[in-house]
């Protein structure tokens, strides 16, 4: 089974220095239908100009991972931790017991493009925890290359729940393929291009939600970045 989520089917909210889409309900976007996908919780997709960005703020108990598609994002910590995500990084923050933290636009003029992705812990009040890695495109080009995972394999960012995400860089007839275990999801988020999963056309910033099929095929109808999560 596949549902499709287009992307002008996500909610959306334009601040001026942010214009970002949202897969499932987020601050003042809600829709009973799209809360969560198993323990994806939130799927954000979103563009900053340059100088704008959020100041410090607080989470706990969630998996945050931020994938840069564009430009560079400053990130800064209660655990003391500073950086600068650029394409190609994957940022990771296990939110646990408690933390705050801020993210700017690093340029004063470029945009930074963006998304924001959180899942639910495998237990709460765990102890707070960064982790980052980066992935160049050559090893995503053409095939799917595993960022993050609950055991770290392979060079893969380790997070606290039973979810792994795969990043896909495909040209036009580039196919890949991704086999799912009898119990477990899949979702699927286009960052740019179009694709076809499974023989179903999707464009920039579309999804799907997928369950109780034996594999998630992917092949590229244009030049295309892709999001695929296997989940618990």
């Amino acid at each position: 089974m596949i549902q499709i989520r287009k992307s002008d089917e996500r909610g959306h909210a334009n601040h001026g220095w942010l214009d970002t889409h949202f897969t499932f309900s987020f601050a003042d976007y809600y829709d009973p239908t799209h809360v969560h996908f198993r323990t994806l919780r939130v799927m954000n997709d979103d563009r900053i100009a340059g100088g704008g960005g959020f100041p410090m703020h607080p989470h706990r108990d969630m998996e945050i991972v931020t994938y840069v598609l564009e430009g560079a994002l400053e990130h800064r910590d209660s655990m003391g931790n500073g950086s600068v995500i650029k394409p190609g990084d994957v940022q990771y923050m296990s939110a646990g017991t408690g933390v705050t933290h801020s993210e700017f636009n690093a340029s004063e003029t470029e945009p930074v493009h963006l998304y924001q992705i959180w899942m639910f812990p495998e237990k709460q009040g765990l102890k707070p925890a960064y982790g980052q890695g980066n992935f160049s495109e050559a090893e995503k080009r053409g095939k799917l290359r595993l960022l993050v995972s609950p055991d770290g394999r392979n060079g893969s960012v380790k997070i606290r729940q039973d979810n792994e995400l795969y990043a896909s860089v495909l040209t036009k007839g580039d196919t890949v393929k991704h086999d799912l275990r009898p119990d477990r999801h899949a979702y699927v988020q286009v960052a740019r291009g179009s694709v076809a999963l499974n023989g179903n056309k999707l464009d920039e910033g579309d999804g799907a939600a997928i369950s109780e099929e034996k594999a998630v095929e992917l092949t590229g109808v244009k030049d295309a970045e892709v999001l695929l999560f296997d989940l618990a």
